[in-house]
C-alpha cells in the first residue's frame, strides 16, 4: 500500500516522519514537549517546518471525517482546532498495516484542563473552566453543530484576562446540521453534565480539584450556565413603549459575552404599547454590506451594526416592520441620522467622523436614558452631547489628514 497524504495545503516534510512506526513508539527526539489531555486514541506533538503538530492515531474513515468535520467548523469561524492532514495507507515495518493519523495544528498558548490544575491555580478554576465550555458549546448549537461527547478533556483552554477561552479540539462523534432540536441540545448538555461529573472526580481522586466542592455540584453548573446564556441569546423580551433604552441595554449583555447581534426581530403589539424583541446571530462583515446595501453609508462593522441596530428600533417605532426595508432605511436616513450628523457646529466637525458621531450620540443617549429611566429626545441628547463630549474629542480629522512619512520619528530605548 502506498503512503496517502491529505491535505488542504500540503508540506512534503509530512513524508519524513517515520509512518511505519506505531505512534506510541516515535522516537522522543522529534517529539514536542506539550502537555496532553486524556485520550481514547495515541496523541503526540511533532515540531515540523517551524510550526508544532498534534497528530492523532485512529481509523482511516473517522480520521477523515473529523478532518471534513473541523474545516467546516472552521469555516464557520467556530472556536475549534485547525486541521492540517489525514495520513493513511500505512503499513508497519512488520508489513500489517497501521491506522491512519489526523493531524491537527497545536493551540498556541492552550492547555488542556488536567494541566491547568497541575499547576497552582486560584479558587473558582472549575467554575470558570465550565463556565467557558459553555459558551463554547452555545457558540456550535446556535450553528447546528451537534457534538455527542462534550467534555473537558475534548477541549483546549487559552487564558483570557482571568477567565479562559474554550476551543473544540476532538469532533470524532460532532454532526453538523441545519438546526438542533432542543432535545438535541439537551441530550448534548446530559453528556457534558455526566462527563465533567467523572473528570473532575478523577481530579479529586488524585488531589488536584484544590476545592472544597462536590463534583457534581459544579458539574451541573454547565447546564445553569449554559441554558442563562442561550436565553441571553435566542430568548424574545418585550419591553414597554417608553422603555426602548432597553434595546440597547441587550444589545450590551450579549456583546459583553463576545456574541455580536444580526438585524433584531422586533415586533409591536397592535396598539403600539410594547415592543418583543429576540436578537440573532451574525456572520463576519454581514452589517457593515447590509448598511452599504441599504442606505449608501461606508462604515466599519462595529459602527454599521450599531446604526443598523438603531435603525430596527425606528422601524419598529414608526410601525414600519413590514414595509420594505430601503424606503424605511431612506426615511431613518434623513429623519435620525443625518439630523445627528448635522448637530454638530461646524468648529466641531473634525472632531470625529459623522458615523463614530452617530454611534457616540446613541452611547450618550442610552447613558442619559439609563439614569433618567425613560427615553430621552433625541434634540435633548445631540445638545447634551455637542455640548459635554465633543469638544474634549482630539481633533481626527487632522491627525488622519497627515501622511505618516511627515509624522516625527521617536527614537526608540
Amino acid at each position: 500500500m502506498a503512503l496517502e497524504l491529505t491535505a488542504a495545503r500540503p508540506d512534503p516534510a509530512l513524508l519524513d516522519l517515520p509512518w511505519r512506526i506505531p505512534l506510541e513508539e516515535w522516537p522522543e527526539d522529534i517529539l514536542a514537549a506539550l502537555p496532553r489531555g486524556i485520550s481514547r486514541h495515541v496523541v503526540r506533538f511533532v515540531r515540523l517546518s517551524g510550526r508544532v503538530l498534534a497528530i492523532k492515531e485512529i481509523k482511516d474513515d473517522i480520521a477523515r471525517r473529523e478532518y471534513e468535520m473541523l474545516r467546516d467548523l472552521r469555516r464557520l469561524h467556530l472556536p475549534a482546532v485547525e486541521p492540517f492532514a489525514v495520513v493513511s495507507g500505512r503499513v508497519g515495518t512488520d508489513g500489517e498495516p497501521l491506522d491512519a493519523c489526523l493531524v491537527t495544528r497545536h493551540l498556541q498558548y492552550s492547555l488542556p484542563y488536567r494541566a491547568l490544575y497541575s499547576q497552582s491555580l486560584r479558587r473558582g478554576t472549575a467554575t470558570r473552566l465550565i463556565d467557558a465550555l459553555a459558551v463554547l458549546l452555545v457558540r456550535l448549537h446556535l450553528t447546528g453543530f451537534w457534538w455527542g461527547d462534550v467534555s473537558l478533556s475534548n477541549t483546549l483552554f487559552r487564558r483570557d484576562a482571568g477567565a479562559f477561552a474554550a476551543y473544540l479540539v476532538d469532533a470524532e462523534t460532532g454532526e453538523l446540521r441545519q438546526r438542533l432540536s432542543e432535545g438535541q441540545r439537551e441530550h448534548d448538555l446530559e453528556i457534558a453534565r455526566v462527563n465533567i461529573a467523572g473528570e473532575l472526580m478523577d481530579l479529586e481522586a488524585g488531589g488536584l480539584l484544590q476545592e472544597e466542592r462536590d463534583p457534581i455540584e459544579v458539574s451541573s453548573r454547565i447546564v445553569t450556565r449554559y441554558r442563562e446564556l442561550w436565553e441571553e441569546l435566542t430568548g424574545a423580551e418585550t419591553i414597554d413603549d417608553t422603555e426602548r433604552w432597553r434595546v440597547d441595554d441587550r444589545i450590551r449583555r450579549l456583546n459583553k459575552l463576545g456574541f455580536d447581534v444580526d438585524e433584531l426581530e422586533i415586533t409591536t403589539d397592535i396598539d403600539g404599547t410594547s415592543i418583543r424583541l429576540q436578537p440573532k446571530v451574525v456572520d463576519s462583515g454581514h452589517h457593515s454590506r447590509r448598511l452599504l446595501r441599504l442606505t449608501g453609508l461606508d462604515v466599519r462593522e462595529n459602527q454599521a451594526r450599531r446604526l443598523l441596530n438603531d435603525l430596527e428600533v425606528f422601524a419598529a417605532a414608526t410601525g414600519r416592520q413590514g414595509e420594505d426595508e430601503e424606503i424605511v432605511a431612506h426615511d431613518w436616513l434623513q429623519r435620525v441620522y443625518e439630523p445627528v450628523t448635522r448637530g454638530v457646529p461646524r468648529e466641531l466637525l473634525g472632531k470625529l467622523e459623522p458615523a463614530e458621531v452617530f454611534h457616540e450620540v446613541l452611547e450618550h443617549r442610552w447613558y442619559m436614558a439609563e439614569r433618567a429611566q425613560h427615553d430621552v429626545p433625541i434634540q435633548d441628547v445631540i445638545a447634551d452631547y455637542v455640548a459635554k463630549v465633543l469638544p474634549g474629542k482630539p481633533d481626527e480629522m487632522a491627525v488622519l489628514g497627515v501622511d505618516t512619512e511627515e509624522l516625527p520619528v521617536v527614537a526608540g530605548d
